[in-house]
């Protein structure tokens, strides 16, 4: 199995932290069944997710996910609740994956991959929320798709070629970041006509 150096444990950091924004139950199945094809080895503080229990359970949280996240207006609420597991849980994965750091660098780490796993779920709402409307299903299933490609397909890049992949995550955290805020600027400006088309005049 590889080693990697403390630049490409970042890495995988960086791209294991986006993926958890789209799906964290993917990624943490991913890099679980990686780490028992040992194709890598997990750090230390993160073997257990390379145990079949854990596999199994996110694995199944995943097929409920890949269902539930699939259902117009239900995957609003869906990803909000998740605000809560996909952030937390990728700060928990840095932490674990970067014990070889000094405190101040375990912290840092932290502290991004979070911010990072945040901007990836705050573009994925931002999405959603500008997609449910449509009265046709199928883009809102395109999305969720490719959001599931995307966790899987970044955590198992990232096993191969973890610099590359937390630049394609860098870059997407600026594109989600973009969206986002092109998203809340439609918004206000969509709340600012419609209270000015009920004000009455003056």
């Amino acid at each position: 199995m590889p080693s990697f150096n403390q630049q490409e444990i970042l890495g995988i950091v960086i791209a294991a932290s986006f993926a958890s924004g789209l799906n964290v139950y993917a990624t943490v199945a991913t890099l679980g069944l990686l780490s028992h094809a040992q194709v890598f080895s997990l750090p230390p503080a993160l073997h257990l997710l390379g145990s079949w229990p854990v596999i199994v359970v996110s694995g199944l949280l995943f097929l409920l996910e890949f269902f539930g996240d699939k259902v117009p207006a239900f995957d609003l609420v869906w990803n909000a609740l998740h605000t809560f597991i996909r952030v937390p849980v990728a700060m928990l994965l840095a932490f674990g994956a970067t014990q070889q750091l000094s405190p101040a660098g375990q912290l840092g780490a932290t502290v991004l991959g979070g911010l990072i796993a945040l901007a990836a779920h705050g573009g994925k709402i931002a999405v959603r929320a500008a997609v449910t409307p449509s009265p046709e299903p199928f883009s809102n299933l395109a999305l969720s798709f490719g959001e599931d490609i995307a966790a899987i397909s970044l955590t198992w890049f990232a096993a191969k070629h973890p610099l590359i992949a937390a630049g394609i995550a860098l870059a997407g955290v600026i594109l989600a970041v973009l969206f986002l805020r092109f998203v809340i600027r439609s918004l206000r400006g969509l709340f600012h006509r419609a209270r000015s088309a009920l004000t009455p005049l003056s």
